[in-house]
């Protein structure tokens, strides 16, 4: 009787263990897709506003005196990116960008990175220092001073390399799925709509699939919307991305805005460019596959293969020879 009781609660225990994980497995997607859906929305409706207000703010310039206009200046240039152009001009300009293609919007970004470049280093070397000259083994001066050195440089580009990684991974990401983008906004534009509406619906369409791609195309469609100047608008995309495909269709397309050429056949010579790029890049990692195997087969599985061999007729051998 009590062995029946605990075989029900066993089956009981596991039935309920299953339909929880059932519950995860069909909920955890459709939660995943509205978090995206709202990101996206949030990032989208947050650059609006700020269009909106750097508009409404060069109108109300507009109408000012030049007294005011001077005192709004002089209050705009205390601006953290102001800062960061002004003091670091050209270093400045370029961690921006870098800030941008990694998707980090903040404007305190710029600031708080060469800051930590600069900090982070002394900090390592100060720490490292205090370790080896206060340890219980007595260590050279030269010793200390070289392995400082190391830390200190290792901190100095750690910051740098840790950008860059993600920066190439946000790139690799959006250039694999920018060739299907082009061509649902090559259906669209075929279809009559326009550029902007265009883009702003591939946005929306691509958001569950491809989140750092829809908010690009989502600030792409608000900078064109919100600015008269659809080729800054552009640029500024490109920029932001910083990859060759999004560089190459804003390319294309002001150009044809500017030599009034077809934007349809523009989108769709970009589109089968971008695939034979990404079918150049797959064949590319393919072919440097074997000399990427060649050492961990060396290391790994050829010494298991020759244990695997040789052992049993070392095994073998030896047993005959002791029957011998």
């Amino acid at each position: 009787m009590f062995s029946e009781e605990i075989d029900r609660l066993i089956i009981l225990v596991i039935a309920s263990l299953g339909a929880m994980l059932t519950f995860i497995a069909v909920a955890l997607p459709l939660l995943n897709r509205t978090e995206k859906r709202e990101h996206y929305t949030n990032v989208i409706e947050k650059k609006r506003k700020i269009l909106f207000d750097q508009a409404k703010e060069q109108v109300y310039n507009k109408k000012t005196s030049k007294k005011e206009e001077v005192s709004m200046s002089t209050r705009e240039s205390l601006a953290f990116f102001f800062t960061v152009q002004e003091r670091f001009g050209a270093l400045g300009e370029k961690v921006r960008d870098q800030m941008l293609q990694a998707g980090i919007r903040d404007p305190k970004a710029p600031m708080i990175y060469l800051i930590a470049r600069a900090a982070i280093p002394i900090v390592l070397m100060l720490l490292s220092w205090l370790v080896l000259a206060n340890g219980e083994k007595e260590v050279e001066s030269l010793t200390i001073l070289i392995f400082v050195v190391f830390i200190g440089l290792a901190g100095f580009f750690m910051p740098k390399i840790l950008m860059k990684n993600h920066i190439v991974k946000r790139q690799q990401e959006i250039n694999l799925v920018f060739p299907d983008a082009l061509d649902m906004m090559l259906i669209c534009v075929q279809g009559g709509i326009g550029l902007e509406q265009t883009v702003q619906r591939v946005g929306d369409e691509i958001a569950e699939h491809s989140p750092l791609l829809a908010e690009e195309l989502g600030i792409l469609s608000a900078e064109m919307g919100m600015l008269n100047d659809r080729r800054r608008a552009l640029q500024d995309f490109a920029r932001r991305v910083g990859s060759g495909a999004a560089k190459s269709f804003a390319t294309a397309m002001i150009q044809a805005e500017q030599y009034g050429t077809s934007i349809s056949s523009a989108m769709r010579v970009i589109s089968d460019e971008l695939r034979d790029m990404r079918m150049a890049e797959a064949e590319r990692k393919a072919a440097s596959l074997p000399p990427k195997l060649t050492v961990p087969m060396i290391l790994f599985f050829l010494p298991a293969l020759f244990i695997v061999i040789l052992v049993p007729a070392f095994l073998a051998a030896k047993a005959a020879g002791v029957g011998d």
